[in-house]
């Protein structure tokens, strides 16, 4: 079996946020997708290690903001390389507004958002997956959606060569 083929499937990249008790927090994921159109619902996996999905646990409610060609690294560097349980990820960051469900969601960088309330998890081991209706959404921008593959290309800073 050659597991390679697994990377041929295309991902996009998107801030998950949640709030619990008055805090905010988001990570980054891989794995958001439509699953019906009526009712609208989406899924999303997240790993079991983030606070995120803790707080999406308990609170049952998160939004997801859909990540464009014109984010920076500094977006994944803030949301995606350090905890929510050591550190405020929004604190010094304006590049975001609240939902009217009372979550933030990620304005620079993003071309879309999605509010959902969650209607069924999944225990994968290590993820869970949580299915959700969609309770809000807008459209930010008519930026191209950016993909893992795009990030690895054109986001993620190549490594600095070394002279022999």
């Amino acid at each position: 079996m050659n597991d390679k083929a697994m990377f041929s499937l295309t991902y996009g990249l998107f801030v998950l946020s949640a709030r619990e008790n008055g805090i905010d927090n988001g990570c980054i994921i891989n794995t958001a997708m439509q699953v019906t159109a009526q009712p609208n619902r989406i899924s999303i996996a997240v790993n079991k290690a983030n606070h995120t999905h803790d707080m999406i646990m308990h609170t049952g409610m998160f939004n997801v903001s859909i990540l464009s060609e014109k984010a920076v690294f500094d977006t994944f560097k803030r949301f995606g390389f350090q905890s929510g349980k050591d550190v405020n990820k929004f604190d010094g960051y304006d590049g975001w507004k609240r939902a009217s469900n009372g979550i933030a969601y990620i304005t620079e960088g993003t071309n879309a958002w999605i509010g959902a309330k969650v209607e069924q998890t999944v225990d994968l081991g290590t993820h869970t997956l949580f299915i959700a209706s969609v309770e809000d959404m807008d459209v930010l921008s008519n930026d191209p959606s950016a993909t893992y593959a795009y990030y690895h290309a054109s986001i993620k800073p190549k490594p600095q060569e070394t002279k022999p």
